[in-house]
């Protein structure tokens, strides 16, 4: 486990079931069934459902905020193609938003990727997250027209940014 502070939020690398992690999933599962409609329990399971071996270095990551020792923040990547990263479960508990852990987790996950030798970073978000389209193109992320080509799942709003 590898920790660094950045303000006050420090980061952990996990695995995607250690401890840390469950609430960045628990209420991502709420979140998008009550945005989107749907069931708590299946997107609960669609979330767990991804190969934890795709957030795993050294193509993956996924990287947990800690503030005095509970999970505030988190977000993990996985490979998109050799020269892309592809940001995925980015997430803040609702008790500490608009208090910047989502533009240091971005920050940080960005660091992460460059240091694993991408180059861009993809990303995609459905269209009733108007908070995580602010958030991405204030960090220099360009909005797609439309999604790239992927043989996965696909949200209708992408993001792509060219690490420098």
């Amino acid at each position: 486990m590898s920790v660094s502070a950045v303000d006050e939020v420090q980061f952990v690398a996990v695995h995607q079931d250690d401890p840390l992690a469950a609430p960045l999933i628990d209420e991502l599962a709420v979140e998008y069934a009550e945005r989107y409609g749907g069931l708590r329990d299946r997107v609960h399971a669609w979330l767990r459902g991804y190969p934890a071996a795709e957030f795993e270095p050294p193509a993956g990551g996924l990287l947990i905020g800690l503030l005095d020792g509970q999970p505030v923040t988190g977000g993990a990547f996985r490979r998109f193609d050799a020269d892309t990263a592809e940001l995925k479960r980015i997430w803040t508990d609702s008790r500490h938003r608009r208090r910047g852990h989502a533009k240091t987790l971005v920050a940080r996950l960005e660091a992460e990727i460059a240091a694993r030798g991408y180059r861009r970073v993809y990303l995609t978000t459905g269209d009733r997250q108007p908070e995580a389209e602010a958030l991405y193109l204030s960090m220099g992320y360009t909005r797609l027209a439309e999604p790239l080509t992927n043989e996965g799942e696909s949200y209708p709003v992408a993001f792509l940014k060219t690490l420098p």
